[in-house]
């Protein structure tokens, strides 16, 4: 795989949190695509996962960053992700995304279109913030989550 190469590993179509034909990619590929609008830093423990409440709405999920405007790849919202939950901006890969595809936006729709990502970046750091570790096997608490197949 070259710098901009990536793999499509899944796709949901006309997916129902995105607006009417919009659908879902995941991918993998080495460096993050633009425009980043939300980075998320996957710390794994063997089947396991730590996770912390949403701040939208309580669930779930992996710890996670919206991505301002003069960061168009979210590098920079990662490195403070990372020094906020591992107290380190160092060891951080790049693991893929999940890319909408919205040709045709609803005026509530916040995201950029036609294309938007929802980045993954691994770390073998250790949190230093609380939360918990979730396992990820067949019947996880995570497997509705969008970023869900970057894991196998």
């Amino acid at each position: 795989m070259t710098t901009d190469d990536e793999t499509v590993i899944h796709v949901t179509s006309d997916a129902a949190w995105l607006p009417r034909h919009g659908r879902a990619e995941v991918i993998r590929r080495r460096t993050p695509p633009r425009p980043m609008s939300i980075v998320r830093l996957l710390l794994r423990r063997d089947d396991r996962v730590f996770c912390v409440p949403r701040y939208e709405d309580g669930r779930i999920d992996l710890p996670h960053r919206i991505v301002g405007v003069g960061d168009p790849t979210g590098e920079s919202a990662i490195v403070e992700l990372a020094e906020q939950v591992t107290g380190s901006r160092k060891s951080l890969t790049f693991a893929g995304a999940v890319r909408n595809v919205v040709d045709s936006p609803r005026s509530d729709y916040p995201w950029p279109t036609p294309r938007a990502h929802f980045g993954v970046w691994m770390s073998e750091g250790d949190p230093v913030i609380e939360g918990s570790w979730v396992a990820v096997g067949g019947g996880s608490v995570l497997r509705d989550r969008h970023w869900f197949p970057l894991l196998g």
